[in-house]
């Protein structure tokens, strides 16, 4: 079990510290997205987990919003974890963002690991007309007994 946490460890690693996605490269930062993860229970192929979110802009003026979300992995999960939290950076093609434009359907890559206290990174890209880029301001804090290497996909509403 230590060697796959350290392997799952060393993922989150690397995943929370690679660059934004090619096609992300030339966005900017409009914001954050804070998310609250319900506690989850892993089938081994793949999970869902329910989160509220709150969309905080870097600009003035700007709205900031509330959403609801599922994430669905596929892939390796195995476990259950307790509540967390995820917090990402928003790039999009410009400065402006419209109240509710982060609604739409995100994927990616993610990786995270818990015994007793872990960590976990999703770096996403969706929204509207996928012109949105979710990347991990912070990794993700969540206690539980869990490892998970594969896709994400995510779902604001």
């Amino acid at each position: 079990m230590k060697t796959l946490l350290k392997a799952g460890l060393a993922a989150v690693a690397l995943l929370a510290a690679g660059s934004l996605p090619a096609s992300a490269q030339s966005r900017v930062q409009v914001g954050t997205l804070v998310c609250n993860l319900a506690p989850n229970i892993s089938f081994v192929i793949g999970s869902v987990r329910e989160m509220s979110c709150a969309f905080r802009p870097s600009a003035r003026g700007v709205k900031g919003g509330s959403y609801q979300g599922t994430v669905t992995r596929v892939g390796l999960d195995i476990g259950f974890s307790g509540a967390g939290e995820l917090v990402w950076a928003v790039f999009a093609p410009s400065a402006s963002v419209a109240k509710g434009a982060l609604r739409g359907t995100y994927v990616g890559a993610s990786s995270n690991a818990s015994i007793g206290v872990g960590l976990g990174a999703n770096v996403l890209v969706g929204g509207s007309q996928n012109t949105f880029a979710l990347q991990p301001l912070s990794v993700q804090g969540q206690t539980g007994l869990n490892l998970a290497l594969g896709v994400s996909g995510l779902t604001l509403r």
